[in-house]
C-alpha cells in the first residue's frame, strides 16, 4: 500500500482496554493520518520501512500549556522581586503608554520557532501560552492567523486562540502592586478571539483547533469569564486560564473578591469540564475539590514551578480525588521528558518517595492532555488512533529493563529523533524540513537580546540593564 509506513524499535507503548502497553521488538503500522496495526507479526504490504533499533516508539505528547514566544521567565531564575525586573509594569510606564515590543514579523516568527522547538521535544499537541508583559495589552488576532500558518507548515496539531484580558498589574516604586482594569477593551478581545474561534476551528484538515485564552484570573473580570465560558461551550473548545500559581494572585483576587480563585471561578459559574488550570501551586484542598466536580483539568507545570521552589501539593492526591491532569511545559526548554522527571520528583518531596510511579506521569503527558481536550484519537499508539509519534533514541541511555522508567531516569527532549504527526513525518534524524536550525536560533537570539534592551521601559526606575539582571559572578574588565 502506497502510504503504508511501518516502523520498529526495541520498545513500542502501545494502547489496549484504556491503558497504556508495551511491547518489546514490535511494529506501529501507519496508513495515511491513522495507526493500523501496533505489536508483532503485521503481514500486509507497505510502502516505507523504518527500523529505529534500540529506541522507544512512543505517543506523542500533549503539552497543554506550551510556549510559543522567547521565555522571558527565564530571566527571573536569579533575579528577583518580580516587580523589580521588568516582570510588573511599573506606574510611569503606564502613564508613558505600553507599547509592542516586538514587530508584527518578530511575532509570527517566534510562534513558528516555538513550534519548531516542541517538535524537537516531541510534543504532537500543543496549547500555545506567551507572555503579555511585553506586549501593549494582549495578542492579536494577525499574530494568530499567522500561528496557524506555521502550524500547518510544520504540521504540529495546534489549539489556537489570542490571549485576552480586562486588567493588568502595575506597581509603584515600593513593591505595591495593584491591579488596573479596562473593561471595554478586554471584552472587545473577547469578541476578536470568538471571531477568531468560529474562522479557524477545523483548519489544516483539523490539524488546527480553536481555544479560548482569558489571561490569569487577576487579570480578568467576572462577565469576561462568564461570556467566555457560554461562547466556548456552544463551540465545544477548551479555555485555558491560569490561576492559583501565586501569593499575588491569591491576594488580589481575595481583595477583587473575597474569596480564593478556583472559588470565585465556581461561584461566577465559569469553572466547567473543557476548563484547562494551570498550575494550582496555590490551590486549597477545597479548591482542588471544585475543580473535581466541575470535571475541570488541572494543567502541572512542573519545571517552571520548581525552578521558583514551587510544587503540585500534591499530584497524587489530585489523582486520588479523581483531578484529570495533563502536563505543560510552560518555559524554555519545551522538554516534556524533563518535566515528567522533575514531576516525579517533586511528588515524591510532596508525597513520599513511593506515592508516585513513572507511569502516572507518562500518562498525563499523554492520556490525561487527550483527555482534558476530549480526544480519545490523541495520546496513545492504537489501531484507528491519529498517527502522532514521537520515536526517542535509548542509545545514550543506561537503559532499565522498562522503557518508561528508563524516560524517567535517563531521557531528554535532545533524545527525540523522529516524529510523526497526523501521520505525516515532520522530523526525521532531528531535521525539520524548512527549518535552517542554526540560522533560527540566531535569530531568535537577537530578538531575544533586542527585548533585553527595553526591559529598562518598563522597569521600575528605569535602571540599566546590568542593575536589573545581576551576573552571577564578577565581571572581569579586557
Amino acid at each position: 500500500m502506497a502510504d503504508r509506513t511501518l516502523l520498529q524499535a526495541r520498545w513500542v507503548i502501545g494502547h489496549r482496554d484504556g491503558r497504556h502497553v508495551v511491547h518489546e521488538n514490535a511494529q506501529v503500522v501507519i496508513e495515511g493520518d491513522r495507526v493500523l496495526h501496533v505489536g508483532r507479526g503485521f503481514e500486509g504490504e507497505v510502502a516505507r520501512r523504518i527500523d529505529y533499533g534500540e529506541a522507544v516508539i512512543s505517543p506523542g505528547f500533549v503539552d497543554l500549556d506550551a510556549l510559543s514566544d522567547l521565555d522571558t521567565t527565564i530571566l527571573g531564575f536569579d533575579n528577583w522581586p518580580a516587580w523589580r525586573k521588568g516582570r510588573v509594569w511599573p506606574e510611569t510606564y503606564l502613564a508613558r503608554g505600553p507599547y509592542e515590543m516586538y514587530s508584527p514579523e518578530e511575532l509570527a516568527f517566534q510562534k513558528r520557532h516555538a513550534f519548531a522547538q516542541l517538535i524537537r521535544n516531541g510534543i504532537t499537541t500543543a496549547l500555545p501560552i506567551a507572555s503579555l508583559f511585553y506586549r501593549e495589552w494582549a495578542e492579536t488576532v494577525a499574530e494568530f492567523d499567522a500561528a496557524a500558518g506555521a502550524a500547518a507548515d510544520l504540521g504540529l496539531r495546534v489549539y489556537l486562540g489570542p490571549a485576552y484580558r480586562t486588567g493588568g498589574q502595575v506597581t509603584d516604586d515600593q513593591g505595591n502592586i495593584r491591579a488596573v482594569f479596562d473593561e471595554a477593551r478586554g471584552m472587545a478581545g473577547l469578541s476578536d478571539a470568538a471571531e477568531f474561534a468560529a474562522r479557524i476551528d477545523g483548519a489544516a484538515g483539523g490539524l488546527v483547533r480553536a481555544m479560548f485564552a482569558p489571561d490569569r484570573i487577576e487579570t480578568c473580570t467576572a462577565d469576561l469569564l462568564r461570556r467566555t465560558a457560554d461562547i466556548a461551550h456552544e463551540m465545544g473548545a477548551p479555555v485555558r486560564q491560569h490561576c492559583a500559581q501565586s501569593p499575588t494572585e491569591l491576594r488580589l483576587v481575595r481583595e477583587q473578591h473575597g474569596c480564593g480563585p478556583i472559588e470565585w471561578l465556581h461561584g461566577i459559574g465559569a469553572l466547567r469540564g473543557n476548563w484547562l488550570l494551570p498550575h494550582g501551586t496555590h490551590a486549597t484542598e477545597a479548591e482542588f475539590d471544585l475543580i473535581a466536580g466541575a470535571g475541570a483539568s488541572l494543567v502541572h507545570c512542573p519545571l517552571v514551578a520548581a525552578r521558583h521552589g514551587g510544587l503540585l501539593d500534591s499530584f497524587p492526591s489530585c489523582r486520588t480525588r479523581g483531578i484529570n491532569i495533563g502536563l505543560g511545559t510552560d518555559t524554555h526548554p519545551a522538554d516534556m521528558i524533563l518535566n515528567m522527571q522533575i514531576g516525579m520528583m517533586t511528588a515524591r518531596i510532596a508525597a513520599g518517595g513511593t506515592a508516585i510511579r513513572s507511569e502516572e506521569m507518562f500518562d498525563a503527558a499523554t492520556l490525561g492532555g487527550a483527555r482534558a481536550l476530549g480526544r480519545d484519537d490523541l495520546g496513545r499508539i492504537e489501531p484507528g488512533a491519529k498517527a502522532d509519534i514521537a520515536v526517542i533514541d535509548l542509545r545514550g541511555a543506561l537503559c532499565t529493563p522498562d522503557p518508561v522508567q528508563t524516560l524517567m531516569t535517563s531521557g531528554s527532549g535532545r533524545d527525540v529523533r523522529d516524529v510523526f504527526i497526523d501521520g505525516r513525518h515532520v522530523m526525521a534524524g532531528g531535521v525539520i524540513p524548512g527549518i535552517d536550525a542554526r540560522a533560527d536560533a540566531a535569530r531568535a537570539q537577537a530578538q531575544f537580546d533586542g527585548l533585553i534592551a527595553r526591559y529598562p521601559d518598563r522597569t521600575v526606575g528605569h535602571p540599566p540593564v546590568g542593575e536589573i539582571f545581576t551576573p552571577s559572578y564578577e565581571r572581569v574588565a579586557p
